[in-house]
């Protein structure tokens, strides 16, 4: 089956500096490092031959630490900034061959973003903040108004809509962004650290919130963050960056599991595996667990391959040590609590 892909990226490369063509071209003849560029030519390698495609109705993740270009990356999809070199792509149309006009209609209506710090007007109600998108449209009055009352219930922000934003919590701010961003109906969502800046447990209900969000409206997102827990837990798949370069791309199993080298794996070195472990991984075949232990227990309990060792766990804990693992309705394989503590010892750091 054939991808469709909201968002591709090509070989893009992002060089600041008055000498930045003719630093690339160094790079490009020599192999220079970031420090060389700067020494030789008092260029900064943002953005260093970035490449990859985002399905429609993902939810992709690029992180990294400061510094990393996960910031600078994402700002040359709608434009923000310029590529020194490459290609962004949205939808097939290359976003660089559009004109003022264009770039216009795919800030305004293709692709909206969410920025850490809120971005909203002091002198607008949360109702009007909301409704700026549409305002800029032409959209009347009472459709713009009316729309902005819908995605507020959205986040769950009704009542709030004659408010300042002085008068909300920083949760509550981010939600009406949030908002403002769902109402101008975009195919593309830009995320730039959006949670960061919010207390550990209000960042925790909005990434719910999000989530949810995200799939019940099914827009292709690419999120920004600092913090792997994060990524792990709302990505899709994830793009680990460092030093302006796309290390490694996967979804989070992969990720944990399989890191690309030293670096990605000190990223993950304190992540626990056990919600990365699937009973399809860990069980034995039916055949050979009753030649080993005999016929199954009468009612054992039951799990879908796709549960983690963490489910698991309780399941052994409540049951007879034994779970029959069912697919379609036929018992594929069996985890016993020897197996469980086996898998658990070897993935729990």
């Amino acid at each position: 089956m054939e991808k469709d892909i909201a968002i591709d990226a090509r070989g893009v490369w992002k060089v600041f500096g008055d000498r930045s063509k003719e630093a690339l071209a160094a790079i490009h003849a020599e192999g220079l490092g970031k420090a060389e560029v700067l020494e030789r030519f008092d260029c900064v390698v943002g953005v260093a031959d970035a490449s990859f495609e985002i399905e429609r109705g993902e939810l992709f993740c690029v992180m990294g630490l400061s510094g990393s270009g996960k910031s600078t990356l994402v700002r040359h999809v709608n434009r923000l900034l310029e590529p020194t070199a490459g290609e962004i792509l949205i939808s097939g149309e290359d976003v660089m061959g559009l004109n003022p006009e264009g770039l216009r209609d795919l800030r305004n209506r293709r692709v909206a973003m969410v920025f850490q710090n809120f971005g909203l007007m002091p002198h607008r109600t949360v109702r009007d903040n909301v409704a700026m998108p549409l305002e800029i449209r032409g959209t009347g009055k009472a459709r713009r108004w009316e729309e902005a009352d819908r995605v507020l219930d959205l986040v769950e922000l009704t009542g709030w809509e004659d408010k300042y934003a002085h008068e909300l919590s920083g949760g509550m701010q981010q939600r009406v962004g949030l908002a403002r961003a769902i109402a101008a109906d975009p195919e593309i969502l830009l995320m730039d650290e959006p949670f960061s800046a919010l207390d550990p447990l209000i960042r925790k209900q909005l990434q719910d919130q999000f989530m949810a969000l995200s799939s019940e409206l099914n827009k292709t997102t690419m999120f920004i963050t600092h913090d792997l827990d994060e990524a792990i837990r709302i990505g899709n798949r994830i793009a680990i960056m460092k030093d302006g370069r796309i290390v490694q791309i996967g979804t989070p199993e992969e990720i944990i599991l399989n890191p690309a080298d030293e670096y990605v794996s000190d990223f993950v070195a304190g992540i626990s595996k056990l919600h990365m472990i699937f009973a399809h991984s860990v069980m034995t075949p039916v055949p050979e667990h009753e030649a080993e232990h005999g016929p199954l227990p009468k009612n054992p309990h039951e799990a879908h391959p796709d549960m983690d060792l963490g489910q698991l766990m309780d399941l052994c804990v409540e049951g007879h040590g034994v779970v029959a693992v069912v697919d379609g309705g036929k018992t594929v394989g069996v985890i016993n609590r020897t197996g469980l503590i086996r898998a658990i010892q070897e993935n729990q750091g």
